[in-house]
């Protein structure tokens, strides 16, 4: 006995399916109800609400320091309470580029990506995926209303697939080990 092939529905709040021998069977969750996708409110509740934010007109040397104190690839720029951009490693290394490698006085502002692609807590994380690839985005602000929720990064997404996946790969596992024995009709 082995699985023909797996099936993901299309329609929506249909749940995932398996073809077994020829037979499509539906597969059970944990809690034995449909999962809604992951949202990005879920990701920001397992990651945590670490934040890191800098001024426009902070230095950008500055900017870069505490990037590296910290290991981070981003920062928020944020002025009187609002996301006015973000400061990533691929603006740093093209302002260093741009200056005969060095920062020299450059102000964050000079730099920044003053439009930077936002999501908000309730955005699916497979449409979260298709923004960053669509524009190569490496970092994204999470925006409710106008309040920074927090930053999730491409590793964060691709870390959230990979778990989900993993978890669905135990599941049909468990599923196909638990699977009951089919009796012989000529028995």
């Amino acid at each position: 006995m082995g699985i023909v092939g797996y099936i993901a529905s299309s329609t929506l709040g249909a749940r995932p399916r398996r073809l077994l021998l020829g037979v499509d069977h539906e597969l059970p969750h944990s809690s034995g109800t449909f999962q809604a996708p992951m949202k990005v409110s879920d990701m920001l509740r397992v990651k945590g609400s670490t934040l890191f934010t800098v001024g426009p007109e902070d230095a950008l040397a500055e900017a870069v320091k505490t990037m590296a104190e910290h290991d981070i690839g981003s920062l928020v720029v944020m002025e009187h309470g609002d996301l006015v951009g973000m400061l990533t490693f691929r603006e740093v290394i093209a302002a260093i580029v741009a200056n005969g490698g060095s920062v020299g006085e450059r102000r964050v502002r000079s730099v920044m990506d003053d439009a930077p692609l936002t999501c908000t807590p309730e955005t699916d994380i497979n449409e979260v995926r298709r923004m960053m690839l669509a524009r190569h985005a490496r970092y994204m602000p999470v925006l409710e209303r106008r309040t920074l929720m927090g930053v999730i990064s491409f590793y964060d997404v691709a870390k959230t697939v990979v778990d989900a996946q993993d978890f669905e790969n135990r599941m049909l596992k468990a599923y196909i080990r638990d699977w009951p024995e089919e009796k012989n009709p000529q028995g």
